[in-house]
């Protein structure tokens, strides 16, 4: 079944703790106005891709999607990646230069409902694609595996429309596990095995690679067969 968060969870990523207010000294309802229109922006995405869902559950009897995360970018982390591009922090540098500020990450059950996904919504015609990194067919040193989309959406608010930029991140059940566990491990501190660790985490993500692929031949006969 498809997992919807609540809009209340949205609201909160929208405020600004009082200990990151001095990021964008003199902006703050500058940036409350960016953060609601990126948090719009996922709806605009989301709702396409529950559609599509719906749809393919009706035309082809199955789900392609299991579940949609999403996450806008705290202040902080805001600024850092404008400091580490050498533009200053405000509102404005953010939206001209930062693409992954909305984040929205789908999770299918097989590799091809990837691409299957990734096509249909980038076929829209209100959807432009600004970038794509296929990380499935060219992973990532360290194992990972995923399709990362930058689109463009437009937005339309109550006296102007806003086209507006959002990441979609989108990989298996197995490839979203995998990167949820090498993310925390990650930033774990003084590990004095850490290059045998990453050489493993390298290998359960080639483990887990090959499982996806051989699950996807398994529903082909079973399909074939049916």
């Amino acid at each position: 079944m498809l997992e919807q968060e609540l809009d209340t969870s949205m609201l909160r990523q929208i405020h600004i703790p009082m200990d990151e207010s001095h990021v964008f000294i003199d902006q703050e309802m500058k940036f409350r106005e960016m953060m609601m229109m990126y948090s719009c922006a996922i709806k605009e995405v989301k709702t396409k891709l529950q559609v599509l869902n719906d749809e393919l559950s009706i035309t082809r009897k199955r789900n392609p999607i299991e579940f949609i995360k999403s996450r806008i970018k705290q202040p902080t982390s805001i600024a850092s990646k404008l400091k580490r591009k050498g533009c200053p922090v405000t509102v404005e540098s953010a939206m001209d230069v930062l693409s992954d500020v909305a984040g929205v990450r789908v999770i299918c059950a097989f590799i091809d409902d990837i691409y299957k996904v990734a096509d249909m919504l980038t076929a829209q015609d209100d959807i432009e694609l600004i970038k794509r990194k296929d990380y499935i067919k060219n992973p990532k040193m360290n194992g990972y595996r995923s399709l990362h989309l930058i689109v463009e959406v437009p937005v339309f608010f109550s006296d102007h429309k806003e086209l507006m930029r959002v990441e979609v991140q989108i990989r298996t059940i197995a490839m979203d596990f995998w990167a949820s566990l090498e993310h925390q491990l990650k930033y774990k501190k003084d590990i004095d095995d850490a290059e045998n660790i990453m050489y493993e985490l390298r290998a359960c993500a080639d483990v887990i690679n090959r499982t996806d692929y051989h699950m996807q031949s398994l529903r082909d006969r079973i399909v074939e067969n049916s």
